[in-house]
């Protein structure tokens, strides 16, 4: 029941990713961006671009709860993201669990937290939402394969953070090489003069491929054709295909 609620809010999108491969610098492109409340829950790091965001520094997991009653009252909000999942989870960790004379009753808490953010607070929600999160590659021992996942703690990393969203796409830098011809069929792939230049491209990957099938990049059917396997690392696209598909 609480993975159905989550999904009450069909503008919501899990951005996943190794670091530096270009999650942070997918929201360059924001639509009135003065209407991006962005929570940065990364200790403060910088933005890699000068930003409009309205921008606020999370140093207690409770202030994203904070944050989105906040933006339910601005009507010039539009767009939340959360930057990292990763990072939040790790500050509830040092400072609700450790901290904890009780942690075993604590690390209950920590996967509530999380279910209580997805299944109560987002999922009545009337904006965007956008959480970014970093992946690991993770040794499945019962298929003694390699998983590329979102990492978290306890009881979490089991059920898998991704099911909380329909929609996950992942950050990728590809060789141009292995792009050309997907430019050429794509209105959302394209190649600028640096990326030439560079030899690779920041992409988001929106399908799974044989070579990822072991990651968990998933959206609702239809949503993605497959000659959009690989788009511009462009926010601003990924919400107008959000809005188009649940019109």
């Amino acid at each position: 029941m609480e993975k159905e609620e989550s999904m009450n809010n069909n503008h919501l999108v899990l951005v996943s990713g190794k670091s530096s491969s270009g999650k942070s610098a997918s929201l360059l492109d924001m639509d009135k961006p003065e209407g991006v409340m962005y929570l940065n829950c990364e200790n403060g790091k910088k933005l890699p671009f000068k930003s409009k965001f309205q921008e606020y520094t999370v140093v207690d997991p409770n202030q994203v709860y904070e944050a989105f009653d906040k933006a339910e009252k601005m009507k010039d909000i539009h767009t939340i993201v959360i930057d990292s999942l990763t990072y939040l989870m790790d500050m509830y960790e040092s400072t609700k669990v450790l901290n904890s004379t009780n942690t075993m009753q604590a690390w209950g808490q920590y996967a509530q937290y999380m279910k209580v953010l997805m299944s109560q607070v987002v999922a009545k929600s009337t904006k965007n939402v956008v959480f970014l999160a970093h992946t690991t590659d993770v040794l499945n021992e019962a298929e003694m394969v390699n998983e590329t996942l979102v990492k978290v703690k306890g009881s979490l990393m089991n059920q898998g953070i991704e099911s909380f969203f329909t929609c996950v796409i992942s950050t990728k830098k590809v060789a141009i090489t292995k792009l050309e011809d997907k430019i050429a069929k794509s209105a959302l792939l394209k190649a600028t003069p640096d990326d030439t230049e560079n030899g690779f491209k920041y992409v988001f990957q929106t399908r799974l491929t044989k070579e990822t099938v072991n990651e968990r990049i998933r959206s609702p059917m239809g949503m993605w054709p497959r000659n959009e396997t690989y788009i511009d690392n462009n926010l601003q696209n990924v919400i107008n295909r959000l809005h188009q598909y649940y019109k």
